[in-house]
């Protein structure tokens, strides 16, 4: 039985030698194969199973085969050098299997290893973090002054809800732009403001020069952001400020639906992906911010006339002294022209921008009409007399008033198109004032053409304002009469008078379905003249001749159900043509010869734009402010909205209602001549746009002309 006991126990001994061993290799293999493992972890390998000595341990021998211990004692007696090695391999298993903190803690005490095994813990999670290192090198490249800032910075952006930018676009701006330079401040370095930041603020305190408001665009206090919070504060409130002067310059504070809804832009807002990437990279980031105001010439000559009456201009105040009425009377049949002469003229022709003839003292006939303007414009009577009241007006101007107009002048040029004309075309366009009742063609910068246009009534018909491209002529048009003339004014004449359209050379249809359409055919009485200028819009309005030139010699000639009535409309074509086809040479007598009474349609290979504007401020030929009369109140109203509505989003866009032109059944009074006696179309046929322009109609539906349009909702720019 002893035998077998110290067998057994020889064997056991053998077999811990050998699970160690293979523990050790276990361990080396592990180690070679994880070159990125520390020394530390190797050195905690160790201290959980250490690694045997072969070499120093003896094979069995026969005096390790006794039962009993005395004997083993004695044999380890005998044997001291074999007793560590009896203690270091025995024990090590049963650390292993049943306290391995124990095993690890314990060469940290006992060893020098311990200085090295104590970091062993953090060595796993350095290792685990290695493929974060790549975002802290590159925000190695940040100036350690700015590195606090940068971090508020990424915290701020970072956080899902922004105090600084309510627009989703702006937003996802300044997330991309900051974090692409890991979130180093531009307007600050060290603390300090850079030459860009330098340039932004002076743009946004000098915003009233280009007629906006500074305290729209609060500039914060650097001098007194002292700490990261509050320099990544003032960071992003400055970029904020930034965003709506660039906004606000390019597309207005307002927009032209809060007016009225017979405005129709084109839209043309910024990125504030491209304000931020070219402001920041700017020689001059004052003048990068200043390129989103209007760069037409009429603008810029507004701002320097805005200086002028805020009293920053350099010009002599010009006083015309009292004295008797003068008036200019011109030829007739039974009388010759009456010029008088005053000491006063020279003064008067000066106040008034006339540079020709300064020195002259007969009150003439262009002294007179510049009078007239003078008193259309300050909301006189337009005679062209100087009388007392008129020397008062022109000695005591209403600054305040006359700068509100400027000011909303201004406004209305942020609507319109950046660039107004066809570059195809020498970036040629027509442009028409309402308040001024002008029409120019403009090529190359230069006024090609101009004539003289009634346009329509204030109220319900008034012309709208759009920028349309004109695609084509017709000569000998026929007149469809719009259905708010059909449904508002025809009808119920038909009521009173059933031959009056007869009469008029008028033409009525009716459908199957009931509906009604009125049409004028071509001739030389047609409503619409001999040439019709056709820019399809939503709006149905179009330019055209017309049978009725007396209207032209008034000074007011709002007469129109609102489309545009041309002086002389075969000039106008001539000119269009040879803009449109150079080749063609064309002429107002080639124009005339097409005259008859087939319609004959002369497109354009490339369409003109057509803007129709309202400038009741404009700088004239000479220099002079002009001012016209608010014919359409849009001024009043723009100026209202200015003033009163602070801190209202003024730049939402409001839906106005678009009806549709679906023409109701009529009952026609008997004694009505009928054209067709029913027999047109099964349902109401061609709309009026498709009658007017062709093709479909636009898209939203057309509105009737001058309806007011209700607002419905709401949305945002």
């Amino acid at each position: 039985m002893r035998d077998c006991l110290n067998h057994r126990a020889g064997f056991d001994r053998v077999l811990m030698t050998v699970a160690a061993t293979f523990l050790t290799v276990s361990a080396s293999s592990a180690l070679a194969q994880d070159q990125a493992r520390s020394s530390a972890a190797e050195l905690a390998i160790e201290a959980a199973i250490p690694r045997p000595e072969p070499a120093n341990v003896p094979p069995p021998t026969a005096s390790d085969i006794k039962l009993d211990t005395t004997a083993t004692v004695q044999d380890s007696a005998k044997e001291p050098a074999k007793e560590p090695v009896k203690a270091d391999v025995a024990p090590a298993p049963d650390k292993v299997e049943t306290k391995p903190s124990e095993v690890a803690t314990t060469p940290a005490t006992e060893a020098p290893k311990s200085e090295t095994a104590t970091p062993a813990a953090p060595a796993a999670p350095a290792t685990a973090a290695a493929p974060a290192a790549e975002p802290v090198k590159a925000a190695s490249n940040i100036p350690a002054a700015d590195q606090p800032v940068a971090d508020k910075l990424k915290d701020i952006i970072g956080a899902k809800t922004s105090r600084h930018f309510d627009r989703k676009n702006e937003r996802a701006a300044i997330e991309k732009f900051y974090g692409a330079r890991d979130f180093a401040p531009v307007w600050t370095q060290g603390g300090s403001l850079t030459a860009a930041a330098k340039g932004v603020i002076a743009r946004l305190k000098d915003a009233a020069s280009d007629g906006l408001n500074p305290t729209d665009y609060p500039v914060p206090d650097f001098a007194s952001a002292t700490t990261p919070d509050a320099l990544a504060d003032a960071e992003l409130k400055l970029t904020a400020s930034m965003f709506d002067y660039a906004r606000q310059a390019q597309s207005g504070r307002m927009h032209w639906s809060q007016v009225s809804g017979d405005i129709l832009y084109p839209e043309h807002p910024v990125d504030p992906n491209e304000v931020l990437a070219k402001v920041t990279t700017a020689t001059d980031a004052s003048t990068a911010l200043d390129s989103y105001n209007p760069p037409h010439k009429l603008y810029k000559e507004l701002k320097a006339k805005l200086a002028e009456l805020r009293g920053q201009g350099n010009g002599p105040v010009i006083e015309i002294a009292d004295g008797p009425a003068l008036k200019y009377t011109p030829a007739g049949k039974k009388q010759a022209e009456i010029v008088v002469e005053d000491a006063r003229v020279p003064q008067l022709r000066a106040k008034l921008g006339l540079a020709e003839n300064a020195s002259d003292t007969r009150y003439d006939a262009a002294v007179a009409d510049a009078v007239r303007k003078f008193q259309s414009g300050a909301e006189m009577k337009a005679t062209g007399i100087l009388d007392d009241k008129t020397v008062k007006a022109l000695n005591t101007p209403k600054r305040d008033k006359q700068i509100d107009v400027v000011l909303v002048n201004m406004e209305r040029w942020r609507w319109l198109p950046r660039d107004l004309g066809a570059p195809a075309l020498g970036d040629a366009y027509v442009i028409l004032n309402i308040p001024d009742y002008t029409l120019k063609v403009m090529q190359r910068g230069q006024q090609v053409w101009t004539t003289r246009v009634v346009t329509g009534k204030p109220g319900t018909h008034a012309t709208p304002l759009l920028t349309e491209t004109m695609k084509y002529i017709t000569v000998n048009p026929t007149w469809n009469v719009p259905p708010s003339i059909v449904y508002n004014e025809y009808l119920p004449a038909l009521q009173q008078d059933p031959t009056v359209l007869q009469r008029m050379g008028l033409k009525l249809e009716q459908n199957r379905d009931g509906s009604v359409h009125i049409s004028q055919p071509p001739g030389e009485a047609n409503a619409l003249g001999r040439i019709r200028f056709n820019f399809p819009n939503k709006f149905l309005v179009y330019q055209h001749d017309t049978p009725d030139k007396n209207l032209f010699a008034r000074e007011d000639r709002a007469f129109s159900h609102g489309c545009m009535r041309v002086q002389n409309p075969d000039q106008y074509a001539s000119v269009l043509l040879n803009i449109a086809m150079p080749n063609e040479k064309y002429t107002p007598e080639r124009v005339r010869s097409m005259y008859g009474k087939s319609e004959i349609d002369l497109k354009f290979p490339t369409p003109v734009p057509v803007n129709i504007t309202y400038q009741t401020a404009f700088v004239d030929d000479a220099g002079k402010l002009q001012f016209r009369k608010d014919v359409y109140g849009r001024d009043a109203t723009m100026i209202n909205i200015l003033k009163n509505n602070r801190g209202k989003d003024l730049e939402a866009v409001v839906a106005h209602s678009q009806p549709s032109y679906s023409r109701p059944a009529t009952t026609l009074p008997s004694g009505v001549a009928v054209a067709n006696n029913g027999g047109g179309f099964g349902s109401s046929g061609p709309n009026f746009f498709e009658r007017l322009f062709g093709g479909g109609a636009p898209t939203p539906p057309p509105a009737p002309v001058g309806r007011r349009s209700q607002q419905q909702r709401v949305f945002t720019r």
